[in-house]
Protein backbone atom coordinates (compact mmCIF):
# COMPACT_ATOMS: atom_id res chain seq x y z
CA UNK A 1 0.00 0.00 0.00
CA UNK A 2 1.98 2.72 -1.14
CA UNK A 3 0.98 6.31 -0.79
CA UNK A 4 2.47 9.20 -1.20
CA UNK A 5 4.06 11.19 2.64
CA UNK A 6 1.37 14.02 2.50
CA UNK A 7 -1.51 11.78 1.67
CA UNK A 8 -0.67 9.67 4.52
CA UNK A 9 -0.80 12.51 6.58
CA UNK A 10 -3.89 13.68 5.29
CA UNK A 11 -5.57 10.73 5.84
CA UNK A 12 -3.80 9.82 9.88
CA UNK A 13 -5.47 13.77 10.58
CA UNK A 14 -8.53 12.87 9.28
CA UNK A 15 -8.70 9.58 11.47
CA UNK A 16 -7.44 12.10 14.40
CA UNK A 17 -9.94 14.42 13.86
CA UNK A 18 -12.84 12.18 12.76
CA UNK A 19 -12.12 9.95 15.83
CA UNK A 20 -12.06 12.58 18.23
CA UNK A 21 -15.30 14.54 17.15
CA UNK A 22 -16.49 10.79 17.45
CA UNK A 23 -15.83 10.01 20.92
CA UNK A 24 -17.21 13.39 21.95
CA UNK A 25 -20.82 13.54 20.45
CA UNK A 26 -20.99 10.06 21.37
CA UNK A 27 -19.82 9.85 25.01
CA UNK A 28 -23.21 10.39 26.25
CA UNK A 29 -24.17 7.22 24.32
CA UNK A 30 -21.29 5.44 25.38
CA UNK A 31 -21.47 6.38 28.93
CA UNK A 32 -25.04 4.87 29.02
CA UNK A 33 -23.86 1.55 26.53
CA UNK A 34 -21.39 0.97 29.83
CA UNK A 35 -24.03 1.49 32.57
CA UNK A 36 -26.56 -0.86 30.61
CA UNK A 37 -23.75 -3.60 30.20
CA UNK A 38 -23.12 -3.22 33.92
CA UNK A 39 -26.35 -3.68 35.16
CA UNK A 40 -27.38 -6.27 32.78
CA UNK A 41 -24.43 -8.60 33.87
CA UNK A 42 -20.99 -8.78 36.11
CA UNK A 43 -18.11 -7.70 34.58
CA UNK A 44 -16.21 -4.96 33.03
CA UNK A 45 -18.39 -2.74 30.86
CA UNK A 46 -15.19 -3.27 27.88
CA UNK A 47 -13.97 -5.87 26.09
CA UNK A 48 -10.11 -5.76 25.52
CA UNK A 49 -8.50 -8.29 22.87
CA UNK A 50 -5.17 -8.95 21.57
CA UNK A 51 -5.42 -8.40 17.65
CA UNK A 52 -2.50 -7.89 14.90
CA UNK A 53 -2.15 -4.65 13.80
CA UNK A 54 -0.19 -3.23 10.68
CA UNK A 55 2.99 -5.23 10.49
CA UNK A 56 1.78 -7.81 12.02
CA UNK A 57 2.41 -5.61 15.19
CA UNK A 58 0.37 -6.68 18.32
CA UNK A 59 -2.39 -4.41 20.16
CA UNK A 60 -5.61 -4.34 22.36
CA UNK A 61 -8.26 -3.28 20.38
CA UNK A 62 -11.45 -2.12 22.89
CA UNK A 63 -15.09 -3.25 22.27
CA UNK A 64 -18.02 -3.30 24.84
CA UNK A 65 -18.92 -6.41 26.15
CA UNK A 66 -21.69 -7.90 24.61
CA UNK A 67 -21.48 -11.55 25.90
CA UNK A 68 -21.41 -13.11 28.98
CA UNK A 69 -17.74 -12.87 30.59
CA UNK A 70 -15.53 -15.87 29.69
CA UNK A 71 -17.66 -16.39 26.46
CA UNK A 72 -14.52 -17.38 23.92
CA UNK A 73 -13.75 -20.24 26.50
CA UNK A 74 -17.49 -21.82 25.95
CA UNK A 75 -20.09 -22.74 23.54
CA UNK A 76 -19.08 -22.12 19.74
CA UNK A 77 -15.61 -20.32 21.08
CA UNK A 78 -14.53 -17.35 18.70
CA UNK A 79 -17.62 -17.97 16.17
CA UNK A 80 -20.69 -16.11 17.02
CA UNK A 81 -24.03 -16.72 15.50
CA UNK A 82 -27.10 -14.74 15.01
CA UNK A 83 -29.07 -15.98 18.67
CA UNK A 84 -25.59 -17.19 19.98
CA UNK A 85 -27.44 -17.44 23.95
CA UNK A 86 -23.53 -16.20 25.00
CA UNK A 87 -24.64 -12.72 23.72
CA UNK A 88 -26.63 -10.61 26.50
CA UNK A 89 -29.74 -9.12 25.57
CA UNK A 90 -27.99 -5.41 25.73
CA UNK A 91 -25.49 -6.84 23.74
CA UNK A 92 -27.57 -7.99 20.88
CA UNK A 93 -28.58 -4.18 20.63
CA UNK A 94 -25.33 -2.91 20.75
CA UNK A 95 -23.96 -5.48 18.07
CA UNK A 96 -27.29 -4.64 16.05
CA UNK A 97 -26.19 -0.76 15.44
CA UNK A 98 -22.71 -1.56 15.48
CA UNK A 99 -22.56 0.52 18.92
CA UNK A 100 -19.67 -2.36 20.29
CA UNK A 101 -17.16 -0.84 18.13
CA UNK A 102 -17.46 2.60 19.60
CA UNK A 103 -14.65 1.86 21.89
CA UNK A 104 -12.41 1.08 18.50
CA UNK A 105 -12.50 5.28 18.46
CA UNK A 106 -9.69 5.17 21.15
CA UNK A 107 -7.43 2.42 19.26
CA UNK A 108 -7.40 5.17 15.98
CA UNK A 109 -6.61 8.07 18.33
CA UNK A 110 -3.36 5.74 19.46
CA UNK A 111 -2.69 5.20 16.31
CA UNK A 112 -3.21 1.27 16.06
CA UNK A 113 -6.09 1.70 13.91
CA UNK A 114 -7.86 3.67 11.48
CA UNK A 115 -10.85 5.01 10.36
CA UNK A 116 -11.43 2.65 7.13
CA UNK A 117 -9.19 -0.29 6.77
CA UNK A 118 -8.94 -3.98 6.77
CA UNK A 119 -11.03 -4.99 9.80
CA UNK A 120 -8.13 -6.21 12.88
CA UNK A 121 -7.74 -9.99 12.82
CA UNK A 122 -6.31 -12.20 15.22
CA UNK A 123 -3.11 -14.41 15.33
CA UNK A 124 -4.53 -17.32 14.72
CA UNK A 125 -6.38 -16.15 11.71
CA UNK A 126 -2.67 -14.45 10.19
CA UNK A 127 -1.23 -17.63 10.92
CA UNK A 128 -3.43 -19.24 8.13
CA UNK A 129 -2.39 -16.95 6.01
CA UNK A 130 -0.27 -17.44 2.41
CA UNK A 131 2.16 -14.76 1.48
CA UNK A 132 -1.02 -12.83 -0.59
CA UNK A 133 -2.99 -12.82 2.17
CA UNK A 134 -0.68 -11.15 4.50
CA UNK A 135 -0.72 -8.05 2.40
CA UNK A 136 -4.00 -7.19 4.69
CA UNK A 137 -0.96 -6.21 7.22
CA UNK A 138 -0.16 -3.54 5.07
CA UNK A 139 -2.37 -0.93 6.69
CA UNK A 140 -3.28 0.17 9.94
CA UNK A 141 -6.61 -2.00 10.90
CA UNK A 142 -10.11 -0.06 10.27
CA UNK A 143 -13.45 0.56 12.25
CA UNK A 144 -14.88 -0.43 8.63
CA UNK A 145 -13.77 -0.97 5.36
CA UNK A 146 -14.03 -2.29 1.94
CA UNK A 147 -15.32 -5.74 3.14
CA UNK A 148 -17.61 -4.16 5.83
CA UNK A 149 -19.78 -2.33 3.45
CA UNK A 150 -19.88 -5.84 0.71
CA UNK A 151 -21.14 -8.52 3.04
CA UNK A 152 -19.50 -8.42 6.42
CA UNK A 153 -19.24 -11.50 8.40
CA UNK A 154 -21.44 -13.00 6.17
CA UNK A 155 -18.56 -13.30 3.60
CA UNK A 156 -16.17 -16.27 3.22
CA UNK A 157 -13.12 -15.61 4.75
CA UNK A 158 -11.30 -15.84 1.82
CA UNK A 159 -13.25 -13.11 0.05
CA UNK A 160 -13.45 -10.43 2.86
CA UNK A 161 -9.46 -11.03 2.78
CA UNK A 162 -9.71 -10.48 -1.24
CA UNK A 163 -11.75 -7.63 -0.81
CA UNK A 164 -9.43 -6.01 1.66
CA UNK A 165 -6.28 -6.67 -0.54
CA UNK A 166 -8.58 -4.61 -3.60
CA UNK A 167 -8.62 -1.89 -1.22
CA UNK A 168 -5.25 -1.94 -1.06
CA UNK A 169 -4.53 -1.70 -4.55
CA UNK A 170 -7.22 1.28 -5.07
CA UNK A 171 -6.84 3.01 -1.68
CA UNK A 172 -8.05 6.93 -2.14
CA UNK A 173 -9.44 9.73 0.37
CA UNK A 174 -12.32 9.48 -1.94
CA UNK A 175 -12.80 6.01 -1.48
CA UNK A 176 -12.60 5.98 2.22
CA UNK A 177 -15.29 8.79 2.25
CA UNK A 178 -17.73 6.54 0.00
CA UNK A 179 -16.75 3.46 2.57
CA UNK A 180 -17.47 6.04 5.45
CA UNK A 181 -21.10 6.76 4.12
CA UNK A 182 -22.22 3.10 2.96
CA UNK A 183 -21.28 2.42 6.73
CA UNK A 184 -24.10 4.77 8.15
CA UNK A 185 -26.48 3.08 5.74
CA UNK A 186 -24.99 -0.34 6.93
CA UNK A 187 -25.68 0.19 10.35
CA UNK A 188 -28.90 1.06 10.30
CA UNK A 189 -29.90 -1.83 8.05
CA UNK A 190 -27.82 -4.26 10.46
CA UNK A 191 -26.75 -6.43 7.50
CA UNK A 192 -23.98 -9.27 7.41
CA UNK A 193 -23.78 -9.65 11.38
CA UNK A 194 -23.24 -12.79 11.24
CA UNK A 195 -21.32 -15.41 9.61
CA UNK A 196 -24.49 -17.64 8.89
CA UNK A 197 -24.28 -20.74 6.22
CA UNK A 198 -21.44 -18.93 4.03
CA UNK A 199 -19.25 -16.48 6.61
CA UNK A 200 -16.78 -17.43 8.69
CA UNK A 201 -12.85 -17.74 9.04
CA UNK A 202 -11.92 -21.16 8.07
CA UNK A 203 -9.87 -21.79 5.04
Amino acid sequence: MRRHPATSLTKRVIDLAGAAALLVLSAPLMGLAAAAIRLESPGHALYRQRRVGRGGEPYEIYKFRTMIVGAEFVGAGMAVNEGDPRITRVGALLRRYSLDELPNLMNVVQGHMSLVGPRPTIQVQVDQYTDRQRRRLEARPGITGWAQVNGRASLPWSERIEMDIWYLDNWSLALDLRILARTAQMVFRGAGLYKGETGGWGR
